[in-house]
């Protein structure tokens, strides 16, 4: 088995097929090189098989010896080597997982300098400067990755050397002055590191591949690809390439580009330039950027030809693409290609523009594929309703959507106020990896540096936050910014408009986003490919959400949750009935909750008419319903407690449960309390009676929570049929009503079969099967201990937010396996907060599950899975 392979390396597929064992990065490197004889320099991939083998083992035996191979080659098609006193080889050495992974993994560039080369450099290209500002960006970057120097360190001290040149831009300091901060750096990595800077070249690369190897392990790479739901064990290859020079001299610049724009979709090159710079000043955001169209008049014919390639780029990947390059002198090189991530409005338009554009003729399926859960969430995302307050500032519009929070500027701070419950803004000059977990946790970003292929830009758009970034104006201390005057201190409001770049002090008022017509042709095709199949539901539990349900595309409501509309001024009510000491006294509040859980059901049934409803009977315990006990105790004790309120204690007292997670809730309590149950259902059929009237087409189905057994199940059924039938004597006609179950606990599902010849449908209640299976109690485990468990490996996935295959999967497998044996027309449904979830449900599909439920705000994202589950199946 090799370990390495050169970029023109001849594949027995065509290279981008091979992402799993070159990386992506590496992949498209490779088929630019050999498919499309773009101008690439040259170099080579270590696969993630190597890194991988790292990973359990070290540095792999047969892995020096490739290395070794590969380096004679690149230096034979360079006509350089690698420490050369006259010409000297430089190579960078960069991450490419299978993934994408923006920013969350380790480069270095300029490898191959030290004390001796930088000299050769200086002599070959007859430029100290050009070499001694490389050397410098070399020492910075390795010492960081390879060495764990901090970044800032370095930052600080040529901060002091701009300052002390007196010059403005990095461009700008002169050779001797950077000749000095060479020095200044180096003695920083002795005193930091307690060794000198290495001058091996051979030992650089070797300690470059290992440091990014480990980076596939760095915390935040973990917590990206946590978010994201990439696999831990994958791996990421290496890429060690020619450098080429985009600060060589004013000819020479660099930068990133999308052959499309990838915040609105509109068919026009966008992206960012800079002159005489490299690469990783673009994306860092450390200097203020160029627009990409500035090369018409900085740099015509280059310009053609990278909009020539861009073309040739995108009709071979039939996508919008996102591409790195450098010009070095006059000459354009191409450093990477990959598929452009977008917002949530590009992708939809880009998908639809490119089933009609006759270059790339996507089909229907293959639109539908590209849309991503977080792509539809943006669609879904609120915007400013006016804004009609006066701007603090404005900066690049680099990520769409509103948000409003109160300022904080380190990601820790954002974390710990998210903790406490408020909603915050993260402001930074410029976001780096390090600050991902204070991103994922803010409404916003804003950053008074960058351009619109920063890091803060490129990440918020992947994750559908919000952000503002190369804010000029603002002038960002520890605690507070200011900007025309005016000073923002941390805690303070502000409101952020991600489309246009506005920044304003205070909280404006957000109303639901404006989707384009294109959503609406990806639903309809998305509904066009499911055909009938794996439909979906929503959760509502009053009117309005299911109006907006059925606004979203719902076929039905598969969880209505009666215990909600118990609560708010209802409360006194439910309390009554607890605390009836008399039979009749609890049939009076029964009376009273039926008048309205009628008009209740009876305006849900009005919002979903012809669409089935599925009402679950009352589930939680009735210690829900009555006061805090820990809250009343002092009251008590000092005597403040009128009699009602001694009432109230004493019931909650009664009903209080050690574990209430598994006391006297579902149908353990209607056994208890009948009327309850037969209060609720006689509601319903009163509601479907009251339909039926007007000419309605009500469709409902009675769901008995928590069963673990058949005899639970019938004995509860008769109650229910009894109501039924007194029902449709009154009404004079057949109400044609389904009686069924949720499958939440393990033994229900074991036991489907013998449940299932009692029973009209099953409906997975993926929550609570969730915590049984695992023991887990959802409350308490989802914070520390389940990101402790994600780091460290210890489970693939949060299983509350995607079905764990082999364990809750394979008990609703087994359920719907048993339920179909006995009935093979039963209807299966899922209704938990998997039912929304696109990785979950293509597992649904595969069981053959006939339906999923979800809030009604994730109608959209589970109508576009299950499309796409029957897509893959169909592929398969």
């Amino acid at each position: 088995m090799s370990f390495a392979y050169t970029f023109d390396h001849s594949h027995d597929r065509a290279p981008r097929e091979l992402r799993g064992l070159l990386g992506g990065k590496g992949a498209n490197l490779a088929e630019m090189t050999a498919v499309l004889d773009l101008p690439v320099p040259p170099g080579f991939t270590i696969s993630t098989d190597a890194c991988r083998d790292y990973m359990e083992g070290g540095w792999p035996e047969a892995l020096t010896g490739e290395v070794e191979s590969m380096v004679t080659w690149l230096e034979t098609e360079r006509g350089q080597r690698l420490g050369d006193l006259n010409d000297p080889l430089l190579v960078s050495v960069r991450s490419g997982a299978k993934f994408s992974m923006p920013g969350m993994m380790d480069t270095v560039l300029n490898l191959g300098l030290n004390d001796d080369t930088v000299g050769a450099l200086a002599r070959a290209t007859d430029d100290d400067r050009f070499a001694f500002d490389s050397y410098r960006r070399f020492i910075q970057m390795y010492a960081n990755v390879v060495m764990g120097v901090p970044s800032h360190e370095f930052e600080r001290r040529f901060e002091g050397a701009r300052r002390f040149a007196m010059v403005e831009s990095d461009a700008e300091v002169p050779a001797d002055v950077l000749d000095m901060v060479i020095r200044h750096f180096k003695n920083l990595v002795q005193d930091h590191a307690g060794i000198p800077f290495p001058q091996d070249p051979e030992e650089q690369l070797r300690n470059a591949i290992e440091a990014v190897f480990r980076s596939w392990n760095s915390a935040r790479a973990r917590a990206y690809r946590t978010r994201e739901r990439i696999a831990h064990d994958l791996g990421t290859a290496v890429n060690v390439q020619a450098m080429v020079f985009g600060n060589r001299d004013e000819n020479s610049g660099t930068g990133v580009a999308f052959t499309r724009n990838p915040a609105d979709g509109q068919p026009v090159p966008y992206g960012d330039f800079l002159v005489n710079a490299q690469g990783e000043d673009v994306v860092a955001g450390i200097r203020n950027t160029l627009p990409l169209d500035s090369m018409t008049e900085l740099f015509p014919t280059i310009h053609r030809q990278l909009l020539g390639y861009f073309e040739v780029l995108e009709f071979h990947y039939r996508d919008m693409l996102d591409i790195e390059f450098t010009i070095e002198q006059g000459k354009l090189w191409l450093l990477q290609t990959r598929v452009g991530k977008r917002s949530g409005a590009a992708a939809v338009m880009l998908a639809v523009a490119m089933t009609k554009d006759d270059r790339i003729k996507l089909q229907p399926a293959e639109a539908v594929a590209r849309i991503t859960e977080d792509h539809v969430d943006q669609l879904l995302h609120p915007q400013f309703e006016t804004n009609e307050s006066v701007e603090l500032t404005r900066g690049l519009g680099a990520s769409p959507g509103a948000a409003v929070g109160k300022v904080y500027f380190t990601a820790d701070d954002c974390l710990t106020a998210v903790n406490e419950g408020e909603q915050v803004i993260l402001v930074r000059q410029e976001t780096s990896p390090e600050d991902v977990h204070g991103m994922e946790v803010a409404e916003g970003i804003l950053t008074s540096r960058g351009g619109l292929v920063s890091h803060a830009a490129v990440v918020a758009r992947g994750w559908g936050k919000p952000a503002v970034v190369g804010a000029e104006e603002l002038e960002i201390g520890e605690s507070g910014f200011t900007t025309g005057g005016v000073t923002v201190n941390e805690g303070d409001t502000i409101s952020l408009d991600g489309s246009s770049g506005a920044v304003v002090l205070g909280e404006l008022t957000m109303t639901d986003a404006d989707r384009p017509p294109e959503f609406d042709q990806i639903l309809a095709w998305a509904d066009e490919i499911r055909g009938g199949r794996l439909r979906v539901r929503a959760n509502a539990d009053t009117a309005e959400d299911a109006a907006r349900a059925r606004e979203f595309g719902a076929e039905g409501i598969g969880l209505c949750r009666t215990e909600h509309m118990f609560l708010g001024e209802r409360l006194p009510l439910v309390q009554r009935m607890i605390l009836a000491s008399a039979p009749e006294d609890e049939e009076a509040a029964l009376a009273e909750l039926l008048e309205v859980q009628r008009e209740d059901f009876e305006d849900i049934l009005r919002a979903m008419d012809g669409l089935p409803v599925t009402v679950r009977l009352l589930d939680p315990p009735l210690h829900e319903f009555l006061p805090n006990i820990e809250e009343m105790l002092v009251p008590e004790a000092t005597g403040r407690l009128d009699e009602d309120e001694r009432n109230l204690l004493e019931a909650a007292r009664s009903w209080r449960e050690q574990n209430p997670m598994l006391g006297i809730r579902g149908v353990r309590l209607g056994i208890l309390k009948d009327g309850l149950y037969r209060m609720q259902v006689r509601a319903l059929m009163e509601a479907a009676e009251r339909r039926l009237a007007v000419g309605g087409s009500p469709e409902v189905e009675i769901m008995i929570p928590l069963i673990v057994n058949r005899q639970e199940f019938e004995y509860v059924r008769a109650w229910v049929e009894d109501e039924i039938t007194t029902a449709e004597h009154r009404a004079g006609r057949t109400l044609h009503v389904s009686i069924g179950t949720m499958i939440e606990t393990p033994r229900a599902a074991v036991t489907a079969a013998d449940i299932a010849a009692v029973a009209d449908f099953f409906s997975f209640g993926t929550n609570d099967l969730t915590q049984m299976t695992f023991g887990f109690s959802r409350d308490d485990v989802e914070g520390r201990m389940m990101q402790t468990y994600l780091d460290h490996g210890l489970l693939p996935r949060n299983p509350f937010e995607s079905i764990d295959r082999d364990g809750v999967g394979e008990l609703v497998s087994m359920g719907a396996a048993g339920g179909r044996l006995m009935n093979p027309d039963m209807k299966l449904g899922v209704c938990g907060e998997h039912g929304g979830d696109p990785e979950s449900i293509r597992l649904f599909h595969e069981i053959g599950v006939d339906y999923v439920s979800c809030s009604p705000y994730r109608v959209p994202v589970a109508r576009i899975a299950a499309a796409q589950a029957v897509i893959g199946a169909e592929d398969e």
